[in-house]
């Protein structure tokens, strides 16, 4: 038994195919079954060490991009693609897998069109509220659709797609309180603030949290994932921001935040100040946290404004555009949040209401399901 996943090389993408390949290790386990050969097709293999993890072979595929504005990359860019379904397609034939479970993105196209040239079985999953181009194209001729949000179901047909939720690694489940205070080196005694702005950082949101926090230390404590290219700068700033220097130790900034990191940090965070990514909104979810998100603005990211408003309507979280935000409206929206327990318990429930934790079961099962019945 054989399965291909296939995304485009980001967190977004690579992430749900990689808990998919865990959860398909325990139904594999729960039902007996040989263990089927994992292969990721993408233009990078965006972290090694978790595909050799998960026993997934890595096979490399050039893919181009079509940018939504003129740029003389888009020309050269149809030649990379050229070459890119050529070569899946050479791939496929010899590796001809049971199944095809693809993410989206362009970096996915030549597999997808390799697979449909074949005939062989398509699961798609569309991890954002508004699927990309690709995955609306591959959602004409899938067997079956995924999607993280309910307005994503509207553009496939009704009698293929499965409101699933955001498949989430086992590690980034649940949160690690046991120690978390002592290892972040953290006052028990005062409410925490997560802020993630991902995994590179945002700086239009660091800006707005460093002018804030003469306000917000007073009160609170607040772990910061800045991104590595902005963690010297936010910490050379914060000494000429807040010149408190006990006030200054309530502020915990980190370059990146591993997964244990991340797990500590939501269990002792009372409220998280996010971008809008389907992984971040999904992962908040799960852990039953308010959030404050700030999405990536309209005309860069049209997927970050529909997440964060699509997550919102069920009250688990407040949105700010971020032309909108300003230090003291930050500050004002947290403590309202804090001041109101009411407020809190609320967004809290709606959060874990809206989380699909079983979402990664799901869709191994139903690829093992098709994988198997193509063998046949």
């Amino acid at each position: 038994m054989k399965i291909l996943f296939t995304g485009w090389g980001s967190g977004g993408h690579f992430y749900p195919i990689i808990a998919v390949a865990e959860a398909m290790q325990d139904v594999v386990r729960e039902r007996k079954l040989l263990e089927p050969n994992l292969y990721y097709a993408a233009p990078d293999p965006y972290n090694r060490e978790m595909l050799l993890a998960h026993n997934i072979t890595f096979l490399p595929s050039a893919a181009g991009k079509i940018r939504n504005y003129f740029s003389i990359r888009n020309f050269f860019d149809l030649f990379k693609t050229a070459w890119g379904v050529a070569r899946s397609t050479v791939r496929i034939f010899f590796l001809y897998p049971d199944v095809v479970f693809a993410t989206g993105g362009y970096g996915s196209f030549p597999t997808l069109l390799a697979a449909r040239f074949f005939r062989i079985p398509v699961v798609i999953y569309a991890t954002d509220a508004e699927p990309s181009r690709v995955n609306r194209w591959a959602g004409k001729f899938a067997v079956k659709v995924a999607v993280s949000f309910k307005e994503a179901a509207e553009y496939f047909p009704a009698d293929k797609v499965a409101y699933t939720g955001n498949p989430l690694r086992k590690s980034v489940l649940l949160p690690a309180r046991e120690g978390a205070h002592a290892f972040l080196k953290l006052n028990p005694e005062l409410p925490v603030i997560l802020v993630w702005g991902g995994s590179q950082g945002a700086q239009a949101l660091n800006e707005v949290v460093l002018n804030a926090l003469p306000e917000l230390l007073q009160k609170y404590q607040i772990i910061h994932q800045t991104g590595d290219a902005n963690i010297d700068d936010m910490t050379s700033r914060v000494k000429v921001v807040v010149t408190d220097p006990a006030l200054r130790e309530r502020y915990k900034p980190y370059g990146y935040l591993n997964d244990l990191a991340v797990r500590m940090s939501a269990g002792v965070a009372a409220l998280v100040i996010s971008r809008a990514g389907a992984g971040s909104i999904f992962e908040m979810a799960a852990w039953g946290l308010p959030s404050i998100l700030v999405p990536i603005p309209e005309p860069i990211s049209h997927d970050q404004t529909k997440n964060a408003f699509s997550y919102a309507r069920g009250g688990a979280a407040v949105v700010i555009q971020q032309n909108n935000l300003t230090p003291k409206l930050l500050a004002s929206e947290v403590n309202r949040i804090f001041d109101n327990k009411d407020i809190s318990r609320t967004m809290s429930a709606a959060a874990r209401e809206f989380g699909r934790p079983d979402a990664a079961h799901t869709i191994a099962t139903a690829l093992l399901d098709i994988a198997l019945s193509h063998e046949l």
